[in-house]
């Protein structure tokens, strides 16, 4: 599947997947998973239906202080084989939702491959993430700690079912917020492979940041950022502290313009992100250092709508005919 780096808010998806789950550790594919919620909604935020229960990992439940769960409580529960077919009609065509969203999927994904089971999960979404391209004010960005920013009552944290009936109620207006700010939704997409021997692996979720520093831009480098002028693509941008845009946020929507993303400042960046004149420390230092141009996250936000079209690279292409005969020495 191709990937997606974010999703205007103004476009419209095929509804959302919130999911909670209630683990018995930290560590996918080594803790289990012992509770999990679902709950399909539409692109609205409207609630259509849901699925819950309580799970038998096969081992012990882990913080029972956290969760609530004991090995009497789970004992002749269903294992998530037994689930995997109606938490994947939830899933199934819809954007996975999650409150830090690599550790719920990370979490299913490793269930399911345990089962030889595969995911209908093709993109997810951050609330984390997307909280904090509200700007809230909060102190934290904990969910009881947006539901009461939000008005929502939580009844009992730290049950899958309750979490993920709370998120559900906090999506909707954070939607409106996104649509009032005209901000993109992180949604990001997800894959997976088939081995040879015909088994599927769901990969990992990395942070964007980590992603993007490999990634391969399709056009050519131009040079360094003028001024008064465009921004062109295949231009390498480096992101300073000194931001108030989240990483996540300019990074998709540098990838979507078609600009590169570089974790280092070095004679081949051509701008640096960073809101300080003159900063003294940082990305924005080294910048100054090497005569780096820098420019406002703002103002790179505004830049992005007109960013002139870059030269591509050329790829590669055996021209060897089929059939011709090759000597070898």
């Amino acid at each position: 599947m191709s990937h997606c780096w974010g999703r205007p808010v103004t476009e419209t998806g095929a509804g959302w997947a919130v999911v909670d789950v209630e683990t018995s550790g930290f560590r996918p594919g080594q803790a289990r998973v012992v509770s999990v919620a679902a709950l399909a909604l539409g692109d609205d935020g409207n609630v259509e239906t849901s699925f819950a229960s309580l799970l038998n990992p096969g081992c012990d439940p882990g913080p029972t202080h956290v969760h609530g769960l004991t090995a009497e409580m789970l004992a002749g529960q269903p294992t998530f084989a037994d689930v995997v077919a109606p938490l994947s009609d939830i899933l199934r065509g819809r954007t996975l939702v999650a409150h830090n969203v690599g550790f719920d999927y990370a979490f299913l994904a490793a269930e399911a491959e345990l089962v030889d089971a595969v995911l209908p999960v093709d993109s997810v979404m951050c609330t984390v993430e997307l909280a904090r391209r509200l700007r809230l004010g909060t102190e934290n960005l904990r969910l009881e700690t947006l539901a009461t920013h939000f008005g929502v009552t939580q009844l009992k944290p730290h049950d899958a079912l309750d979490d993920a009936l709370v998120l559900a109620q906090l999506l909707k207006p954070a939607l409106a917020g996104a649509h009032e700010r005209g901000a993109w939704l992180p949604v990001r997409s997800v894959s997976r492979r088939t081995w040879p021997n015909g088994r599927v692996t769901h990969d990992e979720l990395l942070p964007l940041k980590s992603t993007a520093a490999r990634l391969a831009c399709p056009f050519q480098n131009p040079g360094r950022f003028v001024p008064g002028r465009p921004l062109v693509q295949g231009m390498r941008v480096a992101l300073s502290h000194e931001v108030a845009h989240t990483y996540e946020e300019l990074i998709e929507r540098m990838l979507h313009a078609g600009l590169a993303f570089t974790e280092t400042v070095d004679r081949q960046t051509s701008v640096v992100l960073c809101n300080e004149v003159a900063p003294e420390q940082g990305k924005g230092f080294q910048a100054g250092e090497l005569g780096i141009p820098l420019l406002g996250d703002e103002e790179f936000m505004v830049r992005l709508d007109r960013v002139v079209g870059g030269r591509e690279v050329e790829r590669f292409v055996d021209a060897t005919a089929t059939g011709d005969q090759m000597a070898l020495f």
